[in-house]
């Protein structure tokens, strides 16, 4: 995924607008219908298809809804209101703590990471560290949701 909002993939188009919850959850239980909405907004987003993915999102009005629309917003290039939605989603969030581990980095946070990123956009240095970044990211925020919606947070992970 780039760090703006990229070109949505049209090859797979015809296939996210045939996903829905049953499609992609049919194979198991579903407990929490945000969380598996939450999947559906990140895999939109990872296909570039920003407004499909938010107006998932804005849907959601949970920790893990607040994320993915700071990530959408964020790669839109909507920094201020990027920053805002992960306000929204608290301190706490496992997957910060994750992220930070998978990066080296403790201190990291998701304001900082979005001044990096914009920076990094408008051409600054740390523009490959900022992909790969956010590409980790991306798959710990889509496996805690995943784990969420069919109720295994046990599970060792985000």
């Amino acid at each position: 995924m780039p760090l703006d909002a990229g070109t949505p993939n049209g090859a797979v188009q015809g296939a996210l607008r045939s996903l829905s919850r049953e499609a992609a959850f049919g194979h198991a239980l579903l407990v929490d219908d945000d969380a598996a909405d939450c999947c559906l907004a990140g895999v939109w987003l990872l296909h570039s298809y920003l407004d499909e993915s938010h107006s998932i999102s804005q849907g959601v009005s949970t920790p893990d809804g607040s994320y993915w629309h700071g990530v959408m917003h964020r790669r839109e290039g909507d920094y201020s209101n990027a920053k805002y939605w992960f306000r929204r989603v608290g301190g706490d969030h496992p997957v910060f703590a994750a992220v930070a581990a998978a990066c080296g980095d403790p201190r990291w946070s998701p304001a900082e990471f979005v001044d990096a990123c914009e920076a990094a956009a408008a051409g600054g240095r740390g523009a490959e560290r900022c992909v790969e970044t956010q590409r980790l990211e991306w798959a710990l925020l889509f496996e805690h949701c995943y784990r969420a919606a069919l109720g295994d947070l046990d599970a060792a992970g985000p």
